[in-house]
């Protein structure tokens, strides 16, 4: 089975930003790696657009920034799906739009051998909160910025129950992030 694995940046407070994260080379690599071993990205509509607005412009007009250049790569040419109700169509290459999270159709993707299953990644704080829920995540991998922020979007907003996570490992960039990985305690 896939791994459906919720991966996103986050400040010392807590908050998602893109905008306001430290995206050096190091970060970048560890990034790549992580797409490198993905076959499916899966986005909400706010996170698709800033990062569909950016990203293939790189690739016609690379930075000359060998791991910013090779991540344009990387995500321009992987699988996403695009979950939006408000959107009519995605123009970015190898997107596909739809309209709600449905526990059955993720399961099933999870299931899939598609991209010599390969994990899947959300990066979208609602669906890892969606998919929170749902008890979908398999693995967190939460990057903590060194960056406060004070306010914005609270990456668990709106879980409904209590989730108790297993610390699997860390690692720690030179910028002064670090990168916890946990899974979810299994409460059979």
């Amino acid at each position: 089975m896939r791994k459906l694995i919720a991966a996103i940046n986050i400040t010392l407070d807590g908050f998602c930003n893109h905008t306001a994260m430290i995206a050096d080379e190091e970060i970048h690599e560890h990034y790549n790696e992580l797409l490198r071993n993905a076959g499916t990205l899966v986005y909400g509509r706010i996170t698709y657009q800033l990062m569909e607005s950016y990203w293939p412009t790189v690739v016609k007009n690379p930075t000359g920034n060998k791991p910013i250049d090779e991540f344009a790569v990387l995500i321009d040419n992987i699988s996403k799906i695009v979950f939006s109700r408000t959107l009519q169509h995605v123009d970015w290459k190898n997107s596909e739009l739809k309209k709600e999270v449905i526990k059955e159709e993720i399961l099933a993707l999870k299931q899939s051998n598609n991209d010599e299953s390969k994990n899947i990644l959300v990066g979208s704080p609602e669906l890892i909160v969606a998919l929170t829920n749902l008890a979908l995540i398999d693995e967190y991998q939460l990057s903590v910025q060194p960056t406060i922020l004070g306010s914005g979007l609270p990456l668990f907003k709106n879980i409904s129950d209590r989730i108790d996570l297993k610390l699997l490992k860390t690692k720690t960039f030179g910028c002064g992030a670090i990168t916890l990985y946990y899974e979810p305690v299994k409460n059979d």
